[in-house]
C-alpha cells in the first residue's frame, strides 16, 4: 500500500514534459575517483548506481580506455570502491566489506589482503607496490588486534546499548566514537598483520575540514606524513598538524606549528618537497586555504598562494616535479589551475563548471579529472596538461538523460548589502514561455560558508525544481566562498545581517530583471545555514507565500550540542554563557511572534551537526503560532537524506508542499 501511494504522488507531482524528475535522478549512476594506470591507457573508476527497489546505494569498479569508449565492470558481488593501481600496474587494490583487496587489471584473481575485525579504510600502495597504508578505528588502549576483536565483540552482544563519554570529540555527523581513535596502519600487499604507526590516544587522521588524504608515503618508502591534531579539546580546536613517522615505526615528528589547519601533504615525485594546504587562524573552518611547501632537506615552509584571494581545495604535482595542478573555487565555479614550484598566481587550464579529482599520466603530457555542472552530472574527462579543449573519457549517463531538457543557468550580479557585488544563478523551466509569469523558487546554500556552484546535486537539485515549473533562482549571498576572504567572512557574527540583506535585494533585482517572474508567488528553501535562513526569513518579512527548512538551527544557544565546538565559538565569538548576546541575536528563536509564512521543516534524527531538536523547537513555535506547518523526520538519516526512497520521500514531499502554495 505504502508503495503504491508514493507511486500514486509521483505521479500526481507537476513536471514539464521532458523534464528532469526525481525518479530519473535517481536513475542516474555517480561517476568518480578515477585513477589511470602506470601506462597511461586505463582509467578506473566507480560508478554508485542507486537501487530504489533495495533502499541501497552500491558501488562498482569500471575499467575505460583513456580514449574514451565503453566501460567495463571489473566487481560485481558486493559493493566496491576506491579503485588504486599497484606501481607496476599488475594489480588494482579496492575495497570491500570494510577490508582492502587487490584483483588483475581484467577483474579476476580477487585476494582479500585485510582481515581486520574494526574494518580498514582509506588505503595506498608504497611506491615499490610491497604495502599498504590504511586507516582503522581501534580502542587506543587495545595493543593488539585480539584485543580490539573482543572488544568489539562485547560490545555486539550486549544488551546495553549505552553510549559513555568523557571527552570531547564524542560524536560527529552521524555515528558515535564509543572510545575509539583513528589510526595508520601498515600491512604487507601479500597479507599479513598490520601494524600501528600511530598508536596513542590521538585520531590520524583528524575529522577533517575537507579535502583529498591525509597523509602519503614519501617516493623511496621510508617515511610516512600524517595529519593530526593533539589540542588537549578536540572539539574546540581546528589545529591540525602535519607529522613525520619512518615506515619501520618510532616516534613521530611534528613539522608544522601554526594554529590553523595543515592537513592534505603530498610528497613531490623528486622527494624534495612536501606541499600540504594550511590555515592560517585557529578554530575557523573556513579560512582560505593556502598552498604551502615544505622542503624536506632545510625544514622551510614557504606559501606558494601568498596574494591568491581563493582556497585550495586540492593540489597534485607534475611529474616532474616543476607544476602544481590546483583544484579551487573562484565565482560560482571550480576550475583546474596551474602553479609552478616556485609561486606566484595560478593560471587556468581548464574552466567551466565544478571540476576536481586530478592526475596525471606517467608521461606527464595528460591530465584526467572529473568535470560536472547543473546541466551534468560528474563524468570523467581528460584534457592536455597545457591546456586546451577537455574531453570526455566517459559518457555514463547520456542514454538516461537522452531527451531530457535541462536548462542553461545565467548568472547574474546585483548590488547586495552595503553596494558589495553579489553573483546568482537563475534558472527557468524547460519549454520556456517569456510571455508567463512564473512562481520563483529562492534556494538558500548551507554552510555558512560554501557557494552556489555550476554543480551537479542530487539532494537539492535545481534542474529536479526547475522542471517541476519553477524559476529557480540561487545567490552566492555574503559568507559565500570563492569571491575572496574578506566576502565569506563578512557572515562571521552576523548570520542574519548582511546575508539575509544581500538575499531580499537579490529577489528585488531578479523580480525587477526578470518580467517572467511572479512577486506573488515566491517561495525560499534551503539545508544547514540555509534552514537558519529560511527560519530567520519567516521571523523578519513576510514576502515569500512558503518556505522551507531543513535541518536548520532555531536557537543558537541549544545548537551548542553541535559536535564541532569550533564552529560556534569562531562564529558567535566564544561560548554561550562567555557571550550570550551574540548567541541571541543570531537566534530565529527570538522572532518567532513574526512567524506567518507557512513552514515545512524537515530533519534527520542522526543529525549530529545541526541535532533534530532545532527543527522539533522550530515546528513546535509554528504550531503554537497557528503558523500553517508540516514536519517530516527521518530516524535514520543524518545532516543529508542519503538512502534512495528516503531522497524520494524528500523530494514528493518538498515538491508538494510548493504545488500546494506557490501553484493557486
Amino acid at each position: 500500500m505504502r508503495r503504491f501511494l508514493l507511486l500514486f504522488l509521483a505521479a500526481c507531482l507537476p513536471a514539464f514534459a521532458g523534464s528532469l524528475t526525481p525518479d530519473i535522478l535517481w536513475k542516474l549512476h555517480r561517476v568518480g575517483d578515477p585513477q589511470v594506470s602506470p601506462d597511461g591507457k586505463t582509467v578506473v573508476f566507480s560508478i554508485v548506481s542507486p537501487d530504489m527497489e533495495a533502499n541501497t546505494r552500491p558501488s562498482q569498479i569500471y575499467a575505460v580506455s583513456i580514449d574514451g569508449g565503453t566501460p567495463r565492470q571489473l566487481t560485481k558481488e558486493a559493493s566496491a570502491t576506491r579503485p588504486r593501481w599497484s606501481p607496476d600496474g599488475k594489480r588494482i587494490a579496492f575495497l570491500k566489506g570494510g577490508q582492502i583487496w587487490t584483483m588483475a587489471p581484467d577483474g579476476s584473481d580477487a585476494r582479500q589482503i585485510t582481515r581486520i575485525s574494526t574494518d580498514a579504510d582509506g588505503h595506498v600502495w608504497s611506491p615499490d607496490g610491497q604495502w599498504f597504508l590504511f586507516v582503522s578505528d581501534v580502542y587506543p588502549d587495545c595493543p593488539d588486534e585480539a584485543c580490539n576483536t573482543r572488544r568489539g565483540e562485547e560490545a555486539a552482544k550486549s544488551k546495553v546499548k549505552a553510549h559513555h563519554a568523557t571527552r570531547l570529540l564524542y560524536r560527529h555527523w552521524s555515528s558515535w566514537k564509543d572510545g575509539k581513535r583513528s589510526h595508520l596502519f601498515i600491512v604487507s600487499a601479500s597479507g599479513g598483520t598490520p601494524r600501528d604507526l600511530t598508536p596513542g590516544d590521538y585520531d590520524v587522521p583528524p575529522f577533517s575540514l575537507g579535502g583529498p588524504d591525509d597523509y602519503a608515503s614519501s617516493p623511496d618508502g621510508k617515511e610516512v606524513v600524517y595529519t593530526s591534531n593533539h589540542d588537549e579539546v578536540e572539539a574546540a580546536s581546528t589545529n591540525n598538524d602535519l607529522w613525520l613517522v619512518p615506515v619501520g615505526g618510532g616516534a613521530s615528528k611534528r613539522i608544522t606549528t601554526n594554529q590553523g589547519s595543515d592537513s592534505s601533504p603530498v610528497y613531490s615525485p623528486d622527494g624534495r618537497w612536501i606541499v600540504y594546504r594550511s590555515q592560517e587562524r585557529a578554530r575557523y573552518e573556513a579560512d582560505r586555504f593556502r598552498l604551502m611547501l615544505y622542503e624536506r632537506a632545510s625544514g622551510k615552509h614557504t606559501e606558494l598562494t601568498a596574494g591568491y584571494d581563493r582556497s585550495v581545495d586540492s593540489a597534485t604535482w607534475s611529474r616532474d616535479s616543476k607544476l602544481l595542478y590546483l583544484a579551487v573555487e573562484d565565482q560560482g565555479s571550480h576550475p583546474i589551475t596551474v602553479l609552478p614550484v616556485t609561486g606566484g598566481q595560478p593560471k587556468a587550464l581548464v574552466t567551466g563548471g565544478v571540476n576536481d579529482d586530478v592526475s596525471v599520466t606517467a608521461d606527464g603530457k595528460t591530465l584526467v579529472f572529473t568535470r560536472a555542472s547543473m546541466r551534468r552530472p560528474s563524468e570523467v574527462y581528460s584534457v592536455s596538461a597545457t591546456g586546451g579543449e577537455a574531453r570526455p573519457i566517459t559518457r555514463v549517463n547520456d542514454a538516461i538523460l537522452a531527451g531530457v531538457e535541462l536548462p542553461a543557468p545565467e548568472a547574474f550580479w546585483f548590488q547586495g548589502a552595503g553596494g558589495t557585488k553579489v553573483h546568482g544563478w537563475l534558472l527557468k523551466p524547460p519549454a520556456f514561455d517569456a510571455g508567463k509569469k512564473y512562481p520563483v523558487l529562492f534556494i538558500l546554500h548551507g554552510g555558512p560558508q560554501t557557494g552556489f556552484n555550476d554543480a551537479w546535486s542530487y539532494r537539492w537539485n535545481t534542474e529536479v525544481f526547475a522542471g517541476a515549473g519553477y524559476v529557480v533562482v540561487a545567490i552566492n549571498r555574503r559568507g559565500s566562498t570563492g569571491f575572496g576572504q574578506k566576502f565569506t567572512d563578512e557572515i562571521n557574527q552576523d548570520w542574519g545581517g548582511k546575508a539575509y540583506e544581500d538575499i531580499m535585494k537579490g529577489v528585488d533585482h531578479v523580480l525587477a530583471t526578470y518580467p517572467f517572474t511572479d512577486g506573488t508567488r515566491m517561495g525560499a528553501a534551503g539545508g544547514s545555514y540555509g534552514g537558519f535562513l529560511a527560519n530567520w526569513i519567516a521571523g523578519h518579512t513576510g514576502r515569500f507565500k512558503c518556505l522551507v527548512s531543513h535541518a536548520g538551527p532555531f536557537d543558537q544557544r541549544s545548537m551548542y550540542a553541535t559536535e564541532e565546538l569550533w564552529f560556534p565559538e569562531w562564529e558567535f565569538g566564544g561560548t554561550p554563557w562567555d557571550n550570550p548576546s551574540a548567541y541571541a541575536r543570531n537566534s530565529p528563536s527570538q522572532h518567532v511572534k513574526n512567524f506567518k509564512t507557512p513552514t515545512l521543516v524537515i530533519h534527520g534524527e542522526l543529525d549530529y551537526r545541526v541535532p533534530y531538536t532545532e527543527g522539533l523547537q522550530m515546528f513546535s513555535a509554528l504550531q503554537r503560532m497557528k503558523v500553517p506547518s508540516e514536519l517530516l523526520v527521518y530516524p535514520d538519516e543524518g545532516h543529508w537524506i542519503l538512502k534512495p526512497q528516503n531522497s524520494r520521500l524528500w523530494y514528493q514531499t518538498v515538491l508538494g508542499w510548493w504545488e500546494k502554495w506557490l501553484k493557486k
